[in-house]
């Protein structure tokens, strides 16, 4: 209760300090699924028989869509989307890329389906080691970020792997139901309804961050710990983790202005394994010290993080923590 409650008065400061600033906008980290693997390394919970799927794994996903469902803790009429292949072994094609709000399962809202870009090209492709942003993308049905109805919707990012993508990159507990075509089908990202997907998985795969462009007094805090902010003994799509509750909690005083945004990762340690890589895997992924940079530093917007393991939370609050953090 301590650290919460010096959490709020820091983000009271923040928030107040800035609020007779020149109105502006900037983008803010809104979801993250911190990544791991290669993929079936890890800790998944209430994981489906994939074998169907992904039939090797050293093949990873071939010609294959994937809709990844993810739930945005701050809303804006813009977003982009960071994929990575840092646990790959060869370059991963992405096209066909696209997001849509969800309506149920692996249906969209009809007309929500929105085509992503990256540098302009409907296509990219990431080399081992490596991640890409996407261009800035309208979201026509985030018109009033603020709506009520907004609260608890979840976004559908629909993707297409081109040829065969390898050992893949993936964050195994994500305690939410995402969507897989068949091997071999093909781009089916455009598709508004559920019949291309006929496989569920309960990981992410591949995407590993979301931003909103959202005000300037808006401000991003990550969750970063082990498998107890991961969601380990939470609920199957119930989004009732303790980074959720905590989110709910500051939404209550704060409204569309702070995203809580959860860098947890089952069976992670501090300083350990001294060796991570697609070759020497660890089912809890690299360590904090090591992934420090890219789940907590290169976000966006980043005011605060929590650092947690087991029964022990504690506070940590730097404003601003480097201009990496704050970039434009």
């Amino acid at each position: 209760m301590r650290a919460v409650a010096c959490l709020i008065i820091a983000l009271m400061t923040v928030i107040s300090s800035s609020a007779s600033a020149q109105p502006a906008e900037k983008w803010v980290t809104s979801w993250t699924g911190s990544v791991q693997g290669p993929y079936p390394i890890g800790n998944p919970s209430a994981q489906p028989d994939l074998r169907f799927a992904f039939p090797s794994a050293d093949s990873g996903a071939r010609d294959q869509s994937f809709r990844l469902i993810v739930r945005p803790d701050l809303w804006g009429r813009q977003a982009r989307l960071r994929f990575s292949n840092a646990l790959g072994t060869k370059p991963v094609t992405f096209d066909g890329v696209y997001v849509g709000l969800q309506r149920s399962a692996a249906t969209l809202v009809p007309a929500s389906n929105q085509p992503v870009s990256f540098a302009g090209s409907r296509a990219t492709t990431v080399a081992p080691g490596l991640s890409v942003w996407s261009d800035s993308v309208s979201l026509p049905f985030a018109h009033d970020p603020a709506a009520p109805e907004l609260l608890g919707r979840k976004l559908a990012v629909s993707f297409h792997i081109a040829g065969e993508s390898g050992p893949m990159t993936w964050h195994a507990k994500a305690l939410t139901t995402s969507y897989l075509t068949a091997p071999g089908a093909g781009a089916k990202g455009a598709a508004e309804d559920e019949q291309a997907f006929p496989f569920s998985t309960a990981s992410w795969y591949f995407l590993d961050a979301l931003d909103m462009m959202v005000p300037d007094d808006a401000r991003a805090i990550v969750a970063l710990g082990d498998s107890i902010t991961d969601g380990t003994a939470s609920t199957m799509n119930g989004d009732d983790r303790w980074p959720d509750v905590l989110a709910r909690r500051l939404h209550a005083i704060y409204g569309n202005k702070i995203a809580v945004v959860n860098a947890g990762i089952g069976g992670n340690q501090v300083v350990g394994p001294a060796k991570y890589s697609p070759q020497e895997p660890f089912p809890g992924g690299p360590s904090a010290k090591d992934r420090l940079d890219r789940d907590v530093l290169s976000l966006s917007g980043v005011a605060a993080v929590f650092c947690s393991r087991a029964s022990t939370i504690s506070a940590r609050t730097a404003m601003p923590w480097s201009k990496r953090s704050r970039r434009a």
